[in-house]
């Protein structure tokens, strides 16, 4: 059964349209990680000797730009005029399970992202935009899928 809020697809769904996404790195020797993304250098590292970004704050960051994105493109499929968006995500790890003890889960217990769109749009169509960019976001449905407790706070915010 077809839901009538979700946007029609914005390529042909009858044909496959696979990318590959490649990057590589380079560890010497400790925490620290130099990831090389097309022309772009990404410095991973844990807050102890705090030359970059841990990786679990990455994959957070990753998710706010992914919204970021989808909520553009459903945008744009909609006609939903906006003039910013704010994100903030927060996540709880507990970290003994990236340090071995069988049954701690090594990455995020839960996720709680508040998201303030800038619009004079209606709720109306607010809400057939969120419901929208949750069904689409790849990064959203990755930690989702890995049963992690996604929250979403979403808010209009009119002039």
């Amino acid at each position: 059964m077809s839901d009538p809020d979700l946007l029609e697809p914005s390529v042909d769904p009858t044909k496959k349209a696979l990318g590959i996404r490649r990057v590589s790195a380079r560890n010497e020797a400790s925490t620290r990680t130099v990831v090389m993304v097309r022309d772009h250098v990404v410095i991973t590292d844990e807050k102890e000797s705090n030359t970059g970004p841990t990786p679990l704050e990455m994959t957070l960051s990753s998710l706010l730009g992914c919204e970021g994105v989808i909520i553009n493109r459903c945008a744009e499929a909609m006609k939903f005029n906006y003039t910013a968006v704010d994100l903030e995500g927060d996540g709880e790890v507990d970290q003994r399970g990236s340090r071995g003890v069988q049954g701690v889960r090594p990455y995020f217990n839960w996720v709680k992202l508040r998201i303030r769109v800038h619009t004079e749009e209606t709720q109306e169509r607010f809400e057939r935009l969120t419901k929208n960019v949750e069904y689409r976001c790849p990064v959203m449905n990755l930690f989702k899928s890995a049963d992690v407790d996604v929250q979403i706070t979403w808010e209009r915010v009119t002039p």
